[in-house]
């Protein structure tokens, strides 16, 4: 069987997301040029939200209100962004029915690439963990080795459909780093990658100004990112509402009702996005 060596796989990702770059930046020197007459030049984004409760495809990260900071380039169909999400309190992991250890304050920061097309996204993205204990030291942000790396790679496709028809579909698979098989014990700490897969069907529509988002998520196989055996781990309603400050400015506000059936958790969770 062939075997790739750790380091031409950090080679190769390096190499990838090197020509990925090099693509937008082709792309904006092409639409700098017809900025003014078409309107789909470059652009920067940034926003912060801030949550009640950090929950991701049914599971709470942190079990704190948390800050969600992000900052984004775009061009024609091209995005490049950055997105973190940083707890205001402290948690705590359970190893086993005896231990409990504090985890310090929940960290996350993420880098993606993608390109929109008809509907179609494809895109790339890139989970990382920070040291939660101590975040000025041990990071090790710039470890790609697949054995021990904290990075975790995900490649996702998703569609939106048009106004009349605004169905959403997703799915993703995480495909390097953080994301193993099981090992003989049974936990999901062995030496291949497992392939963990996310689908997510969602469909939102507007009544009386109200955005509302009904959305259903599950995995084919059990992982150690969403649940033990393939089925649905997250299920619920997203209502969504721009509460008006001034004539010019208003602050979208939202609420979601979330809940995990594999893991019988429920959430209420509210947001405010600046």
């Amino acid at each position: 069987m062939k075997r790739y060596y750790p380091r031409y796989k950090a080679l190769f990702m390096a190499g990838l997301l090197m020509a990925l770059v090099n693509c937008v930046y082709a792309q904006l020197q092409d639409e700098n040029k017809m900025d003014e007459k078409s309107g789909t030049g470059a652009a920067f984004s940034l926003g912060t939200d801030v949550v009640s409760r950090y929950i991701w495809r049914g599971a709470d990260y942190g079990n704190s209100p948390a800050v969600q900071p992000s900052v984004a380039f775009s061009v024609a169909g091209f995005k490049a962004g950055f997105w973190g999400s940083y707890g205001l309190g402290q948690y705590s992991k359970k190893i086993n029915d005896s231990t409990v250890v504090s985890m310090g304050h929940y960290a996350e920061f993420d880098f993606y690439l993608s390109y929109t097309l008809k509907g179609f996204t494809l895109m790339a993205y890139d989970y990382f963990l920070p040291n939660s204990l101590d975040p000025n030291n041990g990071n090790r942000y710039f470890n790609f080795n697949n054995k021990n790396t904290g990075h975790t790679l995900e490649i996702c496709l998703s569609w939106a459909g048009p106004d009349k028809f605004p169905l959403q579909l997703y799915a993703g698979t995480l495909v390097y780093g953080d994301d193993k098989d099981k090992n003989a014990a049974g936990l999901y700490e062995g030496s291949k990658n497992n392939y963990s897969t996310y689908f997510e069907v969602a469909y939102p529509f507007s009544i009386k100004g109200l955005g509302i988002k009904p959305f259903v998520g599950g995995i084919p196989k059990g992982s150690g990112w969403y649940g033990p055996y393939g089925g649905i781990v997250n299920a619920g309603l997203t209502i969504s509402k721009p509460i008006t400050i001034t004539k010019d400015f208003s602050i979208p506000v939202s609420g979601s009702l979330i809940t995990n059936p594999q893991a019988q958790s429920v959430f209420l969770v509210f947001g405010i996005s600046l």
